[in-house]
């Protein structure tokens, strides 16, 4: 294969699709619980989140070269614009490609929800998407760069949890139901120790660079009790959700919450760059845990 593309393969970080897919499938199936599921909206849905965990992708992959982040004392993966495979220029339009595949993908969806883009709920939604763009570029691009600041935390659960859930269950029903808050806070948690974890394991460059993340802040073995929080608190929620809604099934659940479980034992003797295999655990535990969730609901 070509490098360049291999480099552009890389940018993408295909791995962390299977976290950003997690929320709009469980907000899918509990859509289907309540009889509202729409094979479109689902097909829109997929697509915009893909597009727009790339768009941050290749942000994330710019603002941290510009600023130094990305340099040979980095524990994670090699990126392309450190080797000079992509330029900044080539970076940029790459970028603008994505947030037209958002913006377009977003409009698509939303429309085909509401059937009107101008109505109370069609507007909402524009500016969640907005936002949901703004904060894709703006991660680590900018002066204001938040997750520069330690607030990456908070908006991965708002974005990753509550607006993936939730906000897919809406676009199906239309029907604001505060119990789903649970089950979107649920994979919002999980969603952020991923980030955690990314954290964790460059808290050494991070802190030399001026990037101020909670692991930064805190240090390692408190960022990792927060992480065994993070794991631990979503698996409650979950549960609670499942035996709210009446499933006699919720046991099962520990059946998938038990590779959690070795991803926290892991965690725990793990250090440095020894971490990045644990990110990808963690995404498709947290996408398994989603797909399990979902069947568990509907049976």
């Amino acid at each position: 294969m070509n490098a360049k593309i291999k480099a552009w393969i890389g940018s993408f970080r295909l791995r962390t699709l299977p976290l950003s897919l997690s929320g709009v499938i469980l907000g899918s199936f509990i859509s289907e619980l309540y009889g509202k599921f729409n094979l479109t909206i689902c097909i829109y849905a997929l697509l915009t989140t893909v597009f727009l965990q790339v768009l941050s992708n290749l942000s994330n992959d710019l603002g941290d070269s510009l600023k130094g982040t990305d340099n040979d004392s980095r524990q994670g993966p090699t990126r392309a614009m450190q080797t000079n495979l992509i330029t900044k220029r080539e970076m940029i339009g790459m970028i603008v490609v994505f947030i037209l595949l958002s913006a377009f993908s977003g409009i698509l969806l939303i429309y085909n929800s509401f059937d009107n883009l101008f109505n109370k709920d069609g507007i909402y939604m524009l500016v969640l998407g907005g936002l949901a763009i703004i904060a894709a570029i703006k991660y680590t691009l900018g002066k204001h760069a938040y997750g520069y600041i330690g607030l990456g935390d908070i908006f991965v659960f708002i974005f990753f949890g509550l607006a993936s859930v939730f906000g897919t269950f809406y676009l199906y029903t239309g029907i604001f139901d505060p119990i789903i808050l649970m089950p979107a806070s649920s994979i919002g948690l999980l969603s952020i120790g991923v980030l955690n974890l990314n954290n964790i394991r460059d808290i050494e460059n991070d802190k030399v660079c001026g990037k101020i993340t909670i692991p930064v802040r805190i240090g390692e073995r408190r960022a990792k009790n927060y992480h065994y929080f993070l794991i631990g608190m979503s698996g409650v929620l979950m549960i609670l959700y499942v035996l709210f809604i009446g499933s006699e099934y919720f046991y099962l659940l520990l059946l998938p919450y038990s590779s959690l479980i070795k991803h926290l034992a892991q965690v725990k003797k793990l250090s440095g760059r020894a971490l990045d295999s644990q990110l990808k655990v963690l995404s498709l535990n947290t996408l398994a845990f989603s797909l399990f969730t979902g069947f568990l609901i509907l049976i």
